[in-house]
């Protein structure tokens, strides 16, 4: 064992192994369906747009309204997954998307499929939350930065089946049969959650926190946000993940075809390309968090700051972008989803194993929080100014600003906390208590 694994060996580990992996697998396999459904719009808002008749900010709408219900049920659902555990509420999360996509598939009012993309952001909103839960209940804290890396690149997955297959579906059979059939993964996916899944390995038991009406609630929120690793975690996450969240889950398509000249074939394949650079980087992230534990913040740092300096080319570059930096860009944008995970890094550490589901609800809502803003901004901006999307997508630039500074302010904090945690637990772990 490494020293950074062994660092983060603690007391009252879980064992992993085979049967931790298809546990987990059937909980990822949820999340992809979720990520499927939640990028799904993504491919088809010029249709959409088309459909339901609405302009670019009623456009944005859908998606800014889907990640206001998803961003606003994160710490809600983090109680939920300590309190309930993860089997129930990833079965209500599915129950929930899946009615969302059928009904999105039947709408033929604006109304109604709003309402719908609302149902889907608040099913989607419990899968995630509840396949970290899954993963501290069944692997050692050392797989920690590995396992999430890769339920976030498995996700990333259904986002590529989004861009390659959805998108020729729906050219091919239409809006309703699309979306309509697309439904019918979510009942797989109940149906393996309530026949197969277990929330923890027989004979593991982690504390369980006091349940005792509102107090609880209180408690766990106020511990979880105390620590600064839980806060630190958040803005990474903030930081990091929307420039990629925004570009693939809407303006990416509308961005490369209007103001760059692509052809929508081209188009996709770009957003391809960002999945696909995001599961490669997922994988080197992790291993390089794993067996580098210090690593954690240059990575994010590091993300952000290639974003921004590929972001500011492309937008400022004299006339059209040139193929090659469209592709540079993609490629970077690649970092961003792997770039949110290293938040979790930080607040798992910081937090008890009765605590991780509402830590990680509070480190999830940062980046949706911030692709939310930035899809409502881009979408007024380009109508009033006509479509201009150089202006429009400058509002990036705003929110690293402010994600920098919060993450250089909390990070020698969060790092000092978390050798203090661990130093704690390895004497609780040795301490043998006198004989009476």
């Amino acid at each position: 064992m490494t020293g950074a694994a062994a660092a983060l060996r603690l007391p009252g580990d879980p064992p992993g192994g085979r049967r931790a992996v298809a546990m987990w697998s059937i909980g990822v396999a949820v999340y992809f369906i979720a990520v499927t459904y939640r990028t799904s719009l993504g491919v088809a808002g010029i249709e959409a747009a088309e459909r339901f008749e609405v302009n670019a900010s009623a456009l944005s709408t859908f998606s800014l309204l889907q990640l206001l219900v998803y961003a606003g049920m994160q710490i809600p659902v983090g109680l939920l997954v300590d309190r309930w555990g993860t089997r129930k509420v990833l079965s209500l999360g599915i129950v929930l998307f899946t009615t969302g996509q059928f009904g999105f598939a039947l709408a033929d009012s604006y109304p109604v499929a709003l309402a719908c993309r609302a149902l889907l952001g608040c099913g989607d909103a419990m899968t995630f939350i509840s396949v970290l839960r899954l993963g501290a209940r069944w692997f050692p804290a050392r797989r920690g930065p590995l396992v999430a890396q890769l339920a976030g690149l498995i996700g990333m997955a259904g986002n590529l089946i989004t861009t390659l297959v959805l998108a020729r579906v729906l050219a091919g059979f239409g809006w309703t049969p699309t979306f309509a059939g697309s439904a019918v993964a979510g009942l797989l996916g109940l149906l393996l959650v309530l026949g197969f899944l277990k929330d923890q390995p027989a004979g593991y038991r982690a504390a369980a926190p006091r349940h005792d009406g509102p107090g609880y609630v209180r408690r766990q929120i106020s511990a979880a946000w105390a620590e600064p690793g839980t806060r630190l975690g958040m803005w990474i996450h903030f930081t990091t993940q929307f420039p990629a969240m925004v570009f693939l889950l809407l303006w990416g398509l509308p961005f490369l075809v209007r103001a760059q000249g692509l052809s929508m074939e081209g188009a996709s394949t770009l957003l391809t390309l960002v999945v696909l650079s995001n599961m490669a980087v997922g994988l080197v992230y992790g291993q390089t968090i794993a067996r580098h534990h210090r690593a954690r913040a240059p990575l994010a740092l590091g993300t952000v700051a290639a974003t921004a300096l590929l972001w500011a080319a492309v937008l400022y570059w004299p006339g059209r972008t040139p193929l090659w930096a469209l592709v540079v860009l993609c490629l970077v944008l690649g970092a961003c989803g792997p770039g949110s995970m290293i938040g979790f890094d930080f607040a798992r550490p910081a937090n008890p194993p009765e605590r991780q589901g509402t830590a990680s609800g509070i480190v999830n809502m940062g980046g949706f929080t911030a692709s939310m803003t930035t899809l409502l901004a881009v979408g007024v901006l380009l109508d009033l100014t006509g479509d201009n999307f150089r202006v429009a997508f400058s509002v990036v630039f705003l929110l690293e600003a402010l994600g920098v500074s919060q993450i250089l302010r909390l990070r020698r904090r969060a790092d000092r906390r978390e050798r203090e945690r661990i130093v704690a637990s390895r004497v609780e772990a040795v301490h043998v208590p006198a004989q009476t």
